[in-house]
């Protein structure tokens, strides 16, 4: 598409129907920061700031000047009504430009261009749109919801020289792939707008006294639906955010010298794109981590590796013993020598639970562990939940717990942000007998929430087992029955 030969930066200033002036730097500009050509034009922000609005305003602006296809996209779209086709007519209406084009059933046709607006639902027409030619400008409208799968599929189909996406959302959780990939790192040619209902200069009285209504009742809550501030929290995963977030540093916030066992978490890689990571913890404390490719045929190497970890810090590994990492134990063994020995045990996520009759603290009304947990995986990531929530209660509310039933991530750890965001990706689960599980890998990789940065978080598993409760099946076997 190339439009701006054709585009007055005066648009909207000759008395005419309006698009709002805050963004027409936006709309006009011809490359970012970087000087790049823009290929992504990302408006984000709270509701009732006319963002949507204006995309369809300018869309209709540009297909009155110059021929354009424009695809517009959005997760769910059962039926014509559910699109921004509405939106697109009731513009076209406003503008007093009914009689310029052809709204159809299912498309809209400017008859002096030739533009063409269509409309496509990704869920169930991601194939489909794989096939359309000559796309000037993908439209994705509550792009929030867009999965890092659905993009790999769009971004190579919008192929035609000079074509556009054009990313319009309400930010959600900071973990949607919409707002890792195009706010929080961007792509290149990307260009980023914040607006809210501040900068809307349509905004009527009413729907004002509702904003001022919502900012007095619920200050969060306001900032998140009306200034576009995305939550940390998503109310399924097993660990929320906020809880993680309040672990960083918060032996330092509390004054607590951590004290304790050392271990490693060793997630072991299985194939393709998987990775090897390793967490290392002293006592509730996790101070480092790594990760790295290595092939199947690579486990002597990749067990040396978090065997150095250990011995570095003297500190006794746990690692993956299902698949391939079932052999790490026997590579350490040949690793061992009398002067230098590390401890190993493995970790098995589909093994029954530890202290299978012991009641679930948590739950309400109580049950036992092997009532409540599926298998070993879902009660260390439980464990992990419990502890990091019992941190964000130390931190947050000044409530007193043993460092013991807490969890301390050093902030200068590296891999931070990525673990994280792994660690509060997995949702919680059911299986037939009602039992709580985590989301298994396999799901996590085709619900593609993890902003395409990795197919599994490995990790969240080498964390997860760096403290998992089978560290008391070999160091306290008589509590255990």
């Amino acid at each position: 598409m190339n439009a701006h030969a054709t585009i007055s930066p005066g648009i909207g200033h000759n008395g005419g129907p309006t698009l709002n002036e805050a963004l027409e730097d936006f709309w006009l500009a011809a490359d970012n920061e970087k000087r790049e050509p823009i290929r992504n034009r990302v408006l984000y922000g709270g509701r009732a700031s006319s963002k949507s609005w204006d995309a369809a305003g300018f869309a209709i602006y540009l297909a009155c000047n110059t021929k354009i296809r424009v695809l517009c996209a959005r997760q769910f779209q059962n039926k014509i009504e559910e699109s921004v086709y509405t939106l697109l007519k009731q513009t076209i209406e406003r503008f007093g430009l009914r009689h310029q084009f052809d709204i159809l059933d299912n498309k809209i046709r400017h008859k002096v261009t030739g533009s063409e607006f269509v409309f496509y639902g990704l869920w169930r027409h991601i194939g489909e749109i794989k096939s359309l030619e000559g796309i000037d400008i993908c439209w994705l409208e509550e792009a929030h919801a867009l999965t890092a799968e659905q993009w790999k599929v769009l971004e190579p189909t919008i192929r035609k020289e000079g074509s556009q996406f054009w990313i319009i959302f309400n930010p959600q959780l900071s973990t949607d792939f919409a707002w890792r990939r195009f706010v929080v790192n961007p792509p290149p040619g990307t260009i980023r707008r914040l607006i809210n209902y501040t900068e809307n200069p349509f905004l009527s009285s009413t729907m004002m006294a509702v904003i001022d209504a919502a900012r007095d009742e619920d200050e969060d809550e306001f900032q998140h639906i009306y200034l576009g501030v995305p939550k940390d929290d998503d109310n399924n995963a097993v660990i929320k955010r906020s809880w993680i977030m309040a672990c960083v540093d918060a032996h330092l916030h509390l004054g607590v010298t951590p004290t304790g066992r050392n271990r490693v978490g060793f997630d072991v890689a299985d194939s393709g794109n998987d990775k090897n990571a390793i967490v290392v913890a002293r006592g509730p404390l996790a101070i480092s981590s790594d990760q790295w490719k290595a092939g199947e045929d690579e486990l002597l190497k990749s067990a040396t590796r978090a065997r150095a970890a250990c011995v570095e810090n003297d500190a006794d590994l746990v690692y993956d013993s299902i698949g391939v990492g079932a052999g790490v134990g026997a590579k350490v063994n040949e690793l061992n020598t009398p002067a230098e020995t590390v401890q190993h045990t493995g970790f098995n996520a589909g093994d029954g639970v530890i202290r299978p009759k012991e009641v679930y603290a948590r739950s309400h009304p109580p049950k036992k562990n092997i009532d409540m947990f599926a298998n070993a995986k879902a009660q260390a990531w439980w464990h992990i939940a419990d502890r990091a929530r019992n941190t964000f209660n130390a931190v947050k509310k000044g409530m007193a717990f043993d460092q013991a039933d807490m969890i301390f991530i050093d902030g200068n750890m590296p891999n931070l942000s990525l673990l994280i965001d792994e660690l509060c990706t997995p949702k919680r689960d059911f299986d037939n007998a009602g039992k709580v599980k985590v989301e298994s890998k396999k799901d996590l990789a085709k619900a593609n929430r993890e902003g395409g940065a990795q197919p599994s978080p490995n990790l969240a598993d080498a964390f997860v087992m760096a403290f998992a409760p089978v560290e008391q099946k070999r160091y306290n076997m008589g509590n255990l029955l």
